[in-house]
């Protein structure tokens, strides 16, 4: 493996090192639960590039550690003793290049995390020039793992699989007729999500009346919801991050917008900092808690015993995550990167907590499960249709 210098301050820069086994090498045999023939267990390091600090922390990178935690005890009795160098990239995109650079010279054959698709446009051409495999668990703009190139992969649905596929439930559900549609400009993601709105509900006849823009900076929507309630659709579509999610919701809710909120990706995390202001908004995601296959629910009561809590999608995608890379390992019997990123390119109907799980020829995920939640007055997040 190469060498390289690491400065103190790069040392100190970690957020923290979770210490375990060290070494590539086959390692003693166990036998995993419920079966009779022992496996080799192979030890390998991974980067864990996550925001543990920042507006992202909270609603994204602290439930993605989670999963991924839960996911690592699992693994090491199925033959792969995961050891994370966790890296925290401080919710910005410098953040985010700095962990990617700084995992890349620990020598890594890969890397977990990124979940910002603004930020992984940017950092993860770092990993694909120094051969190193990227994968992110949640990001989800339409065509980015194909736009970095062969190392990197997605476990999120892109924006052109579920927001499509989101239209047609919601205006199966609710039958709107009109829509507006309010965005981050300066986000990859919530543009994207504008963008597959636009061509979907065009397709479903639906009348598009406002669509308005804001940058993620920005903490006053009055001007854009005002604009949008004069127009008085049937429904309005918010496209953001969680942070302006909520704020954009609590400023609709004080403004007394009358239209149906939906927001895609809305989880758990924003309903109970939004409480009844929250109201009746639908939601729809590429995975639900409610799902009620075995595999699901089997990891939903683990991820409760660990964490006394319901898991976000993000921490079940990010659970989802770690078991597609340890199976592609087991796959390759190796730890290198590149055997690595040819067993992932390989994986088709993997069974996960997301279902079905395969990568299309660009490293994005492909599989069938979608969702559609409605905030009901207890402020959960129910099936739409229970209605």
């Amino acid at each position: 493996m190469r060498i390289r210098n690491v400065s103190l301050f790069a040392l100190m820069a970690i957020a923290f090192l979770i210490v375990g086994l060290s070494g590539c090498e086959k390692m003693t045999s166990v036998i995993p639960p419920g079966e009779t023939e022992p496996v080799d267990i192979i030890d390998v390091t991974i980067g864990i590039a996550l925001a543990r600090t920042g507006d992202n922390a909270e609603p994204y990178g602290n439930p993605m550690y989670s999963g991924l935690e839960l996911a690592r005890e699992e693994q090491r009795l199925h033959g792969v003793n995961f050891k994370f160098f966790v890296y925290d990239n401080k919710s910005t995109v410098e953040g985010a290049k700095e962990a990617v650079q700084y995992l890349v010279n620990q020598d890594v054959p890969a890397i977990v995390g990124v979940g910002i698709s603004t930020h992984l446009k940017e950092a993860f051409p770092i990993a694909q020039e120094a051969g190193v495999v990227a994968f992110s668990p949640i990001s989800s703009a339409a065509g980015l793992s194909g736009e970095v190139g062969d190392y990197a992969f997605r476990a999120g649905l892109a924006t052109n699989i579920l927001i499509p596929k989101g239209v047609i439930q919601t205006h199966a559900a609710l039958q709107y007729q009109s829509a507006a549609i309010i965005y981050d400009n300066t986000d990859t993601y919530s543009t994207s999500v504008k963008d597959e709105l636009a061509t979907a509900l065009g397709t479903a006849n639906v009348d598009i009346l406002a669509t308005e823009a804001f940058a993620t900076t920005d903490t006053d929507f009055m001007t854009q919801l005002t604009n949008i309630n004069s127009m008085a659709p049937d429904v309005v579509f918010v496209a953001a991050l969680s942070t302006q999610m909520v704020q954009i919701i609590e400023q609709a809710d004080a403004l007394g917008v009358s239209s149906r909120l939906i927001v895609p990706d809305l989880t758990k995390v924003e309903v109970d900092e939004l409480g009844a202001a929250a109201g009746n908004a639908v939601a729809f995601a590429g995975w639900s808690e409610l799902d009620d296959s075995p595999k699901n629910q089997a990891f939903v009561q683990s991820y409760m015993d660990e964490h006394g809590s319901i898991p976000s999608p993000w921490a079940a995608q990010a659970y989802a995550s770690l078991n597609i890379l340890a199976n592609a390992i087991r796959e390759a019997g190796s730890t290198e990167a590149a055997a690595i990123r040819d067993a992932l390119a390989q994986t088709s109907q993997f069974d996960t907590v997301l279902g079905s799980f395969s990568f299309d020829p660009n490293g994005e995920a492909i599989y069938e499960q979608i969702v559609v939640l409605t905030v009901v007055e207890d402020g959960t997040l129910q099936p739409l249709m229970s209605q």
